[in-house]
């Protein structure tokens, strides 16, 4: 059985103030974990986390990937926007042109993300995150098209989009180039396998795509914590956890 996406997670300095910042930008319920990190319940049953862990260092150079927020309408971007900067959020500036119509932020961690612009027929009905945006190969989304299962909804210039069946957030990769993987990525998806799967079966699926695994052993590599870590094709680490 396919690994199912659990949570996209943010290495942070401090978790709970994290927390509560994408907390009152989204309105999703949070909840403290056991070893000093939080977790953004989504709204949807079916739907992922959003976890920050904590982290010593601080965040370095940009992140693979950043949150794209979808607008209803132009009063609605104003407001997000609005909400994110009486939350400790800044502007930031990538390099958009002005006559762009989205608005580039960063979170109290310096995180990227994206208010879009109403009208956004890519992301329309995809909810209030309408992608998770990032930097990456073909290569890279074929391999998460296939260990999620979720179908390419575009491949074209070397650009790729994964989606999955039951609709919500996207995954988009840019296409190169691609800067240089260097350092641990702040941000990462943690993936869950079903309880009633085979494990190994799905950590050699995962390999046998073109993963790598990062940690030694055949088992989950932190003892009773159920976790291997492991590296895409494009090197971004990510994580397998068993559902207990």
């Amino acid at each position: 059985m396919t690994s199912q996406l659990f949570a996209i997670c943010f290495h942070a300095t401090r978790p709970a103030d994290l927390g509560r910042f994408w907390s009152g930008i989204l309105g999703w319920e949070s909840a403290d974990g056991p070893d000093g990190d939080v977790a953004l319940l989504p709204p949807d049953p079916g739907g992922f986390r959003i976890r920050f862990l904590p982290g010593p260092e601080p965040r370095a150079g940009r992140n693979r990937g950043h949150f794209d927020l979808t607008s209803a309408s132009p009063e609605e971007q104003r407001r997000t926007v609005e909400r994110a900067l009486g939350l400790g959020g800044k502007h930031l500036d990538v390099g958009q042109l002005p006559e762009e119509g989205h608005v580039v932020l960063a979170d109290p961690e310096g995180n990227e993300f994206c208010v879009i612009e109403a009208g956004n027929t890519f992301l329309a009905d995809t909810g209030p995150i309408g992608a998770l945006a990032c930097d990456g190969t073909r290569e890279v989304g074929y391999f998460w098209s296939s260990a999620l299962r979720w179908p390419l909804v575009w491949d074209q210039d070397e650009e790729t989009a994964i989606q999955s069946p039951s609709g919500g957030t996207k995954i988009t990769w840019g296409g190169p180039p691609v800067a240089p993987h260097t350092g641990t990525n702040r941000l990462f998806l943690e993936l869950a396998v079903p309880a009633d799967a085979d494990w190994q079966a799905e950590v050699d699926r995962l390999i046998a795509l073109g993963a790598t695994r990062t940690d030694a052993g055949e088992g989950p590599s932190d003892g009773d914590s159920g976790r291997v870590s492991m590296r895409d094709p494009d090197g971004n680490e990510f994580s397998v956890r068993m559902t207990r």
